[in-house]
């Protein structure tokens, strides 16, 4: 059965690029990446929570690189773009700049586009044909319930996530066909350090939370069974697609 299991969902000899690895849902899941047998390249802006979270990988038994970079920065970007081989890259890392869409700036919106669609958009450049000339890859772009609905001032962090999921389409129709699958997964309202300006309002959680069917808010550790899953064998019939790990939130 391990055997079986080891063939379905190992990820030994891989090389796992996440971006945002340190922390909240991209920390999760590059751990899950990482314990299921990929070697994990962790990319995020502070040097320090890159410490950490290589440490705690690392105590796992798991080999673990870090860069630090801000996605938003594209000298930082090409220095991320200039890694060597990577199998499965996750796109994670985010900017939430969400003041009201009147008081939205244009530093705003080109910071907020850069992180969230450009840098994606490049990596992908770099490392997907990459990928097909191999015979294998994966790409796992973190989108937003935002990308689908409007709601708590999505401006230009709903547009960029939009974009993302039209990326992958994108992305899927470009490469698929040569073994590199290419798939989004939409969060609900998770607690992490990105939404802690909502957590902050108990009201406002409670609200959320009751929208669910599970009756609860997310929780970064929700992410580690379909990241590993997305970029093992067992989904190499899975592209182009959006999968929602949102509690039955975008069901309601």
């Amino acid at each position: 059965m391990a055997s079986y299991l080891d063939d379905l969902f190992g990820l030994g000899g891989r090389t796992a690029m996440v971006t945002g690895g340190s922390s909240g849902i991209g920390r999760a899941m590059a751990g899950a990446l990482g314990r299921a047998g990929a070697r994990v390249v962790l990319v995020a802006r502070r040097p320090g929570p890159l410490r950490d979270t290589a440490a705690d990988l690392a105590a796992d038994g798991v080999a673990v690189e870090t860069v630090a970079a801000d996605l938003a920065d594209r000298s930082a970007l090409d220095r991320v773009i200039g890694y060597g081989r990577v199998d499965i890259l996750v796109n994670a890392a985010a900017v939430n700049r969400r003041p009201p869409l009147d008081e939205l700036t244009e530093d705003d919106w080109n910071v907020t586009l850069a992180a969230n669609l450009t840098a994606p958009f490049l990596l992908g450049q770099h490392f997907g044909p990459a990928m097909a000339a191999r015979g294998w890859g994966r790409i796992i772009n973190v989108v937003s319930q935002q990308a689908f609905r409007a709601y708590g001032n999505s401006g230009a962090y709903g547009a960029a996530k939009a974009g993302l999921v039209g990326l992958t389409r994108s992305q899927a129709e470009a490469w698929s066909g040569r073994g590199v699958t290419c798939n989004a997964i939409a969060p609900g309202v998770v607690h992490t350090p990105l939404t802690e300006p909502v957590f902050a309002d108990p009201e406002k959680v409670a609200a959320h939370a009751r929208r669910t069917m599970i009756g609860r808010n997310g929780v970064p550790e929700d992410f580690v069974g379909c990241v590993v899953y997305l970029a093992s064998a067992a989904s190499a019939a899975v592209t182009g697609q959006t999968l929602f790990v949102d509690g039955g939130y975008s069901a309601t």
